[in-house]
């Protein structure tokens, strides 16, 4: 008995040692993915000590080519016993050397094949994101379960739950499992999913396991950002990091009925074979393309270049921005009683020679025209007719020979009266209490005079003289029914004033008519 057990120990040794030199990772495995990828491994009293051993051993085998990490492929291993266990989360390795070891280590914990509660596990602490081992939101999330199939427990509702929250399910059954329970357990497509092997013959589905995985959480993507009208910036994953070799990167129009989007394998036509080529180095993962017109479709296509492993070639649609010629955009800052602040935009110093302004009272005022400089966004009209609607032309003299004109209907503001709402409040029997209501804008005081109706004798009328800030003032010693008028001065005239009648025998207010 102790040299059977002695004999079983030395084989899983011998099983579980690492080969020397290890294979080189397929290609197109290395840098290809990004996802996060638990095992469920079953090693309860049904799985023998050499069942374990060789489950692990393909495991090893299986996750050796992919290369770990935050920005890559984790994964972690849930171990079902009677009570599972959790061996390591996904944030546990980040090398191959790490996982290896690890895997080398890890002991079986026997007792009753408790799957359910593994699964709950899962669920709950491992593939849900948020959680303190969980996994990464937005990301492939995949559940690969290793069984011997004997008494699984009821795991369709567990694995159902896992599915309906986005968990890709896959099998691995060593030939006892129950194939009708097992091919409602897994993610579709079935014949890729699930999988029947016996345990001396797992590294025959190595290969088809890993392109199964390798399909859910492929990040072989290339996109642009910061398209303009003329250039744009290409990204991709740097999947030649760390090895000799470069990327070649063609783009140009797409020709005419060449498919849109783009992906690998994949490559949409460039119109007559017309493109640009660059190279960037085995550690770039972004290029910016120059030389762009605006408002056309291109084909951007990565060729990765390498003498130690073939890759696929990634190609992406992208439409650049519509040309935007100055100006876009004609407002009106400020309109006044004879002028008005026009602005426009965009800026093009670079594209524009010169901004030329017509306006034109409505419907068939004369037309006036200006013409600014290139730094020039703003012009002040001046001379304009108050309370009138003017049509405002902005167009620009683009290098090119271009012009471009954009229009804007703007109304001056209507005269405020110099003087309005003239009062007079008797104030004892011969003096009344002058109040108005005035702009002072552009005036340069207020000219007051008074008389007696009745009174025919020469002299009898008095003046006075207001600055442009008084709106009220005080007369006494008036004759009876004296007549008070108060008028406007501007800088060269007298405007139209105001007059009123003072009633001495009544403390009514007196209102005032025009002049």
């Amino acid at each position: 008995m102790e040299r059977r057990v002695l004999l079983t120990w030395i084989l899983s040794c011998l099983l579980l040692r690492p080969s020397a030199p290890q294979n080189p990772a397929p290609a197109g495995v290395l840098n290809c993915c990004e996802g996060d990828v638990l095992f469920v491994l079953d090693s309860s009293g049904s799985v023998s000590s050499y069942e374990h051993s060789r489950m692990l051993t393909f495991l090893s085998e299986l996750l050796l080519p992919f290369s770990l990490g935050e920005d890559q492929v984790r994964v972690g291993l849930l171990q079902v016993g009677t009570k599972p266990r959790l061996e390591f989360g996904f944030d546990t390795f980040s090398t191959q050397s790490g996982l290896q070891g690890a895997l080398r280590n890890i002991k079986p914990l026997k007792g009753d094949t408790n799957t359910v509660e593994a699964l709950r596990m899962a669920k709950e602490r491992v593939l849900r994101p948020g959680t303190a081992d969980g996994a990464r939101a937005g990301l492939p999330r995949v559940l690969v379960w290793l069984t011997d199939g004997v008494k699984p427990g009821d795991v369709l509702g567990p694995m159902a739950e896992l599915r309906e929250e986005g968990v890709a399910v896959l099998v691995v059954s060593t030939g006892h499992g129950n194939y009708q329970v097992l091919r409602q357990v897994v993610s579709p497509p079935v014949e890729e999913h699930l999988y029947f092997v016996d345990i001396d013959d797992m590294n025959i589905i190595t290969e088809d396991l890993r392109d199964a995985i390798i399909e859910i959480i492929r990040a072989e993507r290339i996109q642009v950002r910061d398209v303009s009208t003329n250039s744009a910036t290409l990204q991709w994953r740097p999947v030649l990091s760390g090895l000799t070799g470069h990327y070649e990167i063609r783009f140009g129009p797409v020709l005419m009925g060449g498919g849109e989007g783009g992906g690998a394998g994949t490559s949409p036509s460039i119109g007559g074979g017309q493109y640009q080529r660059l190279i960037q180095s085995a550690e770039s993962s972004t290029a910016r393309l120059t030389g762009l017109k605006p408002d056309t479709t291109y084909t951007a296509t990565l060729i990765p270049e390498s003498n130690e492993q073939a890759f696929n070639t990634l190609s992406t649609t992208f439409t650049t921005k519509p040309e935007v010629l100055s100006p876009a955009v004609v407002t009106i800052s400020e309109s006044g009683q004879d002028s008005v602040q026009v602005n426009w935009g965009p800026l093009q110093p670079e594209k524009v020679t010169s901004y030329y302004i017509e306006y034109a009272a409505l419907p068939r005022g004369k037309l006036h025209a200006v013409t600014v400089g290139r730094t020039q966004n703003s012009t002040l009209l001046r001379d304009l007719q108050p309370d009138t609607t003017y049509l405002v032309t902005v167009t620009a003299r683009h290098a090119s020979g271009k012009e471009k004109a954009m229009s804007v209907k703007v109304c001056t503001q209507e005269v405020t009266p110099a003087l309005a709402d003239l009062q007079l409040t008797t104030v004892g029997s011969d003096a009344v209490q002058v109040n108005w209501k005035g702009s002072v804008t552009g005036l340069r005081g207020y000219w007051l005079t008074w008389e007696g109706q009745q009174s025919s004798v020469p002299g009898q009328r008095s003046s006075l003289y207001l600055p442009p800030d008084s709106l009220s003032t005080r007369l006494t010693h008036l004759p009876p029914s004296a007549r008070v008028c108060v008028s406007p001065i501007y800088r060269t005239a007298r405007g139209e004033g105001l007059c009123c009648t003072a009633q001495f025998h009544s403390d009514a207010l007196a209102y005032g008519n025009q002049l």
